[in-house]
């Protein structure tokens, strides 16, 4: 990375949803940095909180949900600093963020985009709302950008709706969005969950390509530890709510201090594996109204320390400058 410079730094971060049944604390304390022009990925199972993170980011956390506690701070475009959190989520302020400094693709842009709109007015609004420029400016922008993410025929597709094109053809269509205004930083949640393997690759290089031309950084959002290796510059491994593990992703993958990464790690299939079975992790991920007393994994690890593990909650220790473990059992030196 040719400039390490943090502008948006995550702090303390506390997203709890608010039920009738109880209290889902589904983001419970998350720290993160990002860094310009890196590709953050943030990974773990489903239901660990790493898209409702990207969603409080942005303030798109759906009722009863409502970030509690922690920080966001965000250094605009104009090098003013500002604190996302405390913002209201239906604001001017959170507006003129969203699309402009920070964008997103969702997982299923088939949800995302509007049937009764077409590609162009969809991508022209962003423009329109953002810059000061006319109807034909904006339409000029769009047909750029739509051929930018290999759409072919952009004028046709200009007038297409969404549920006129393939799977692939939206998702592209979702990433001119996301890329119009040039944001600082890409929040891909999961982008290629809904698409086959080929397609998969073709959106993971042109998000790769695209983000070298326009010097943006990337938080990439995945459960797919191989994708990981391949793009990732930092790694933030999170569970149950909580980050327990981040650094530097050839630090990371080559020396995992977490248990739930040393886990995951060893679940992934091998092509010389010989027919073996795969290691799993034993049991599954807590209730969200049952979440266990001290560390959150320790219900799952294989190496708890009794009476430490299920009683006190351990702190982020750091091994180096840039890599950070959360668990009792590196702080006893035992990892």
């Amino acid at each position: 990375m040719s400039d390490t410079e943090v502008f948006l730094t995550v702090k303390g971060l506390k997203t709890h949803f608010f039920t009738d049944e109880g209290v889902v604390k589904a983001v419970n304390g998350v720290d993160l940095t990002v860094q310009r022009k890196e590709t953050i990925c943030i990974v773990g199972e489903s239901g660990c909180g790493k898209s409702i993170t990207a969603r409080s980011i942005l303030k798109l956390i759906d009722s009863p949900g409502k970030i509690v506690a922690g920080e966001i701070l965000l250094k605009r475009k104009d090098g003013s600093i500002v604190d996302i959190a405390t913002m209201s989520p239906t604001g001017r302020e959170i507006r003129s963020i969203r699309g402009n400094d920070i964008s997103m693709i969702f997982q299923e842009p088939m949800t995302s985009l509007s049937p009764v709109h077409t590609i162009g007015d969809q991508l022209q609004e962003i423009l329109l709302v953002h810059m000061k420029i006319t109807k034909i400016e904006a339409k000029e922008r769009v047909l750029e950008m739509l051929n930018k993410v290999g759409i072919p025929k952009p004028s046709e597709r200009f007038r297409s709706y969404t549920f006129e094109l393939s799977g692939g053809m939206r998702q592209r269509a979702m990433i001119a969005m996301a890329l119009l205004c040039e944001s600082q930083l890409l929040i891909a949640d999961e982008p290629t969950t809904a698409l086959d393997v080929t397609t998969q690759a073709t959106i993971l290089q042109l998000i790769y390509r695209l983000q070298q031309e326009m010097g943006m950084a990337v938080m990439f959002i995945t459960h797919d530890l191989r994708v990981v290796a391949e793009i990732a510059d930092r790694v933030a491994v999170m569970y149950l709510g909580q980050v327990v593990e981040h650094g530097l992703v050839k630090d990371v993958f080559s020396q995992p201090r977490h248990p739930y990464l040393q886990a995951l790690l060893h679940s992934i299939p091998k092509i010389s594996g010989g027919g073996e079975r795969l290691d799993s992790i034993e049991g599954m991920v807590p209730h969200p109204f049952r979440r266990p007393l001290g560390c959150v994994f320790h219900p799952r690890c294989k190496m708890k320390i009794d009476g430490l593990c299920d009683s006190e909650e351990p702190e982020m220790v750091m091994e180096k400058s840039s890599h950070g473990v959360k668990c009792h059992l590196y702080k006893e030196g035992k990892l």
